[in-house]
């Protein structure tokens, strides 16, 4: 067997360890664990159980050793804009706190006075989101300074989390541009950001790319695990994973890394940073291999999500509201049957605000309905089917806006990560937009984390190969108008 490689993919709802290694020219994947994350109340504020999360990565790598899966390298990715500041010692400063959190609502009042809206977008290239990175460190420095003032260094929460393996620090260049403090033609720190907002320079280290050596498993880290393998760089942020292991063709295309978020957008060789691409909330966030990915974030499979765990009775960490959980849990499979059994065709917009971490989805999404003339829905069917409905359009006007931009009209899509599995979505995107859509694979991000592990150890020469072996590996399903 070639080398074996783990990918530990974590996201907002859950994580997984997924083994890999090449046979036959193709990738074969396993997984070895999957566990649940989950964020806990501290100081008025939701936030990440980093302890629980370290836990739960050193027992996927003790999982892959006892299943006779021990890696040879390992690399870790996760959302974007979350982080965590160390001081000297490698303790953490202050809590992690997770973007869902209210604390960023206003942020802007400590960051407009030193930049416009217009200016950061021409120097980052990162669409306005209330919780970017930026703003919760403005935030962090008005609410607890001494956090920042004891701090040493900032990571990311995957690069926390190859510290702990590693106890080495390193930066990783994808997720760091989700920041909204790099200067997005040099891909570097921004320090004249930095330094008029008054963070510390200290604190941001030298960039790495994807594909770098991190280092070895401390002692104690691999007789926990029975683990000896490198831990190198991902694309560390898990939508620039999921889009290198996007089986993109010739000519001019499209991708959505459909999940909790729908990331939909193309790659490019430099950054737009103009005024049409900002207000058309586009952000040109940093890939592998040397690129952008010009994209621009959509609500998602939250709302789905939501209702599910609404359906079943399971609580919402923003809220703390509890209700009676059913006898029998409602499946995604189910709602989308429902979903295709309904005839209700009134649309909302996905991006309101209100839907960020409502205390119930149901009653937010109805009320949006509502307040734009649609009857109520009248079952479960009905609201999901809205979701649907209002996803595709959104994913279809997204499209015309990129085509614009960019000069060049998508002539087919593809849709990688859990959302591909939705038939009925991908459908009704295919008739939205009128154009091919390509779904799959599911397990995007996995892939792609572990595509750059092969590169970087010479099993694969480049990205276009890696994507050849993305197309000869998994099943791609195809959806024409």
């Amino acid at each position: 067997m070639a080398g074996i490689h783990l990918a530990v993919d974590i996201g907002a709802s859950s994580g997984r360890h997924i083994a890999g290694w090449l046979e036959n020219g193709r990738l074969s994947v396993r997984e070895v664990y999957r566990f649940d994350t989950r964020q806990v109340r501290r100081g008025g504020h939701d936030c990440w159980d980093l302890e629980m999360l370290a836990r739960e990565v050193e027992a996927g790598m003790k999982a892959a050793a006892d299943a006779g899966l021990a890696p040879d390298t390992l690399a870790i990715d996760t959302w974007g804009v979350d982080f965590v500041t160390l001081d000297a010692e490698g303790y953490p400063t202050g809590d992690a706190v997770a973007y869902r959190d209210a604390r960023t609502d206003g942020a802007e009042r400590f960051v407009l006075p030193h930049f416009s809206r217009e200016e950061l977008y021409r120097r980052t290239g990162i669409q306005f989101q209330k919780f970017n990175t930026i703003y919760q460190l403005a935030v962090t420095a008005h609410e607890t300074p001494e956090a920042l003032r004891r701090a040493e260094t900032l990571l990311m929460i995957p690069e926390y989390l190859a510290f702990r393996l590693t106890g080495k620090r390193v930066n990783e260049y994808t997720n760091a541009s989700t920041t909204g403090l790099l200067d997005a033609k040099k891909r570097d720190w921004d320090f004249e950001i930095i330094r008029a907002l008054g963070f510390p320079e200290r604190i941001f280290g030298k960039l790495r790319e994807p594909g770098t050596v991190v280092g070895g498993l401390t002692p104690e880290v691999s007789e926990r695990t029975g683990c000896r393998c490198t831990v190198l760089t991902a694309p560390s942020h898990d939508t620039a994973s999921a889009y290198l292991a996007a089986p993109i063709g010739a000519g001019p295309s499209a991708v959505i890394s459909s999940g909790t978020w729908s990331l939909i957008g193309t790659e490019l060789t430099e950054p737009s940073l103009d005024e049409e691409s900002r207000r058309a909330n586009f952000t040109n966030e940093g890939g592998a291999g040397g690129t952008y990915r010009f994209l621009k974030n959509i609500m998602g499979l939250w709302i789905i999500q939501s209702i599910r765990r609404e359906l079943n009775g399971e609580e919402y960490v923003s809220s703390g509201v509890r209700s009676a959980a059913p006898a029998k849990k409602v499946s995604f499979a189910e709602l989308e049957a429902a979903a295709r059994e309904s005839r209700y065709d009134c649309i909302f917009d996905v991006d309101d605000d209100s839907l960020l971490a409502p205390a119930s989805m149901t009653e937010a999404v109805t009320a949006l309905l509502r307040a734009s003339g649609a009857p109520t829905p009248e079952s479960t069917g009905d609201l999901v089917r809205s979701v649907y409905l209002s996803l595709a359009d959104r994913y279809a006007r997204s499209l015309e806006e990129l085509g614009r931009i960019t000069g060049k009209k998508p002539e087919r899509l593809y849709i990688v990560g859990g959302g591909s599995r939705d038939g009925f979505l991908n459908e009704l995107t295919a008739r939205a937009a009128g154009i091919p859509v390509y779904a799959g694979p599911s397990e995007a991000t996995s892939i792609g984390n572990l595509l750059m592990q092969l590169i970087a150890a010479g099993e694969v020469g480049d990205i276009p190969s890696a994507r050849e072996i993305v197309k000869k590996s998994f099943e791609i399903k195809e959806y024409v108008v």
